[in-house]
């Protein structure tokens, strides 16, 4: 297995990486291969071999027809072989297809792959996404696209060229796949609930584990190695995975909130630099606003779900199916059962219109939904309101200025509301 480099790399130099010196990958995949048309097997890299990603690369090989994964690249090496192991026969990828180090997306994309899924931490999504539409290839991405401004406007413009070049880019949203969302939201569209309202999103549940440790982590390899409970790795909880149910009620609004007053805390976690909860009060432009509430916490009522008001009735949606109320409360519509397949959906839609000619392309839409939910994240960090302007404008960076797995890495602290300008 080639094991890469952990020598120091500058974050310049990891988004140098992104932005150039990628021509050499994009002529040895050329544009016939990346588009694929009229079928030909499609073939495969991942960026990313924790759980989801392994669970994404399943996912691409189980779904659409003629498709296989060859290659696999990580930050550590043993995340590879955990991947291989758990997928056993449904992959093939020798041990000089498996690539580990900071650069080791720059190291896959020059290989002979028409598709790149993106399932590493979402800090370093930013520059992973510019170095695959540099290199010519289809991409399917995790959630969030970010962790801060500086990383979604990276994004929003890594979009426009994707679109310039015809290439796919599917999310892995789920909800945007999911057929009783799809059949909701058209008959939102149609005026089945009349004018929307008012809009809620919830994502409430328990911790991720290791939440309550007691351990420091000052190094940036132990902090990567447990990155959702690290801010300027995942973003916080409200963007990394209540992200699901905002982005829901923005498809549906077709809009994106232009403020957020907000309020969070960290009651009971005692790792990590994140907040246990957020509940964000967003506002549209037209007046309309969304509650957004996103807990992590044990022995607590849970609820992930969204609701869509209107003035002639409600739509709720959620992971069991969907339903239409009228005003007095009869349901008008429903839809149940497991939509569960809406994993294996999106690399389906993604893998229909590559070979149709005609790509999707969702990166612009959820880098949005990205920005919105930080700027709900650093209402409540503050304690004051912040808008759509002023958040996309911001020059908050995250990330460390050098990539080095032994450094010692402090992260933004724990914020105190109010004590944030």
């Amino acid at each position: 297995m080639e094991n890469g480099t952990h020598s120091k790399t500058t974050r310049r130099d990891f988004l140098r990486g992104a932005a150039a010196g990628l021509t050499a990958a994009a002529a040895l995949s050329g544009y016939s291969r990346a588009f694929a048309q009229g079928g030909g097997t499609l073939r495969a890299g991942l960026i990313g071999c924790g759980g989801r990603g392994t669970g994404a690369a399943n996912d691409f090989i189980r779904g659409p027809e003629d498709t296989e994964v060859i290659a696999l690249a990580d930050l550590f090496p043993e995340k590879m072989d955990l991947t291989r192991e758990r997928l056993g026969d449904r992959i093939d990828v020798p041990d000089d297809m498996c690539f580990s180090g900071f650069d080791c997306y720059e190291k896959i994309l020059q290989t002979d792959i028409d598709v790149i899924l993106i399932a590493s931490p979402p800090h370093f999504r930013p520059a992973e996404f510019a170095a695959a539409i540099a290199a010519g290839k289809h991409v399917f991405m995790e959630k969030p696209l970010g962790v801060d401004p500086v990383g979604v406007r990276q994004i929003m413009i890594t979009a426009e060229e994707a679109e310039e070049k015809g290439l796919a880019v599917v999310i892995g949203t789920i909800k945007r796949h999911q057929e009783s969302y799809l059949e909701a939201y058209q008959r939102v569209q149609d005026g089945a609930i009349g004018e929307i309202t008012a809009l809620r999103a919830y994502h409430c549940g328990g911790p991720l584990g290791g939440w309550d440790r007691t351990d420091e982590s000052p190094t940036i390899e132990e902090q990567v190695r447990a990155w959702q409970h690290w801010t300027w790795l995942s973003g916080d909880h409200i963007v990394e995975q209540q992200i699901h149910n905002s982005d829901v009620c923005n498809w549906f609004k077709g809009d994106w909130p232009v403020s957020a007053y907000g309020m969070g805390y960290r009651a009971r976690k005692t790792y990590g630099n994140g907040y246990d909860f957020f509940c964000i009060d967003f506002e549209f432009a037209d007046g309309v606003h969304m509650q957004s509430m996103a807990r992590q916490q044990p022995d607590c009522d849970n609820n992930v779900s969204e609701a869509i008001v209107g003035s002639m009735g409600e739509c709720r949606v959620h992971g069991g199916g969907a339903e239409i109320r009228d005003l007095d409360g009869n349901v008008t519509w429903e839809m149940r059962g497991n939509q569960g397949y809406a994993y294996v959906q999106e690399h389906i839609d993604m893998v229909a219109s590559i070979r149709a000619g005609q790509p999707l392309n969702e990166a612009r839409d959820v880098a949005q939904s990205t920005l919105a939910a930080i700027m709900g994240r650093e209402s409540a960090y503050s304690g004051r309101t912040r808008t759509w302007e002023d958040t996309m404008n911001a020059n908050l960076d995250l990330g460390p200025v050098q990539y080095e797995l032994g450094a010692t890495f402090d992260p933004r602290p724990t914020p105190t509301p109010g004590t944030i300008v």
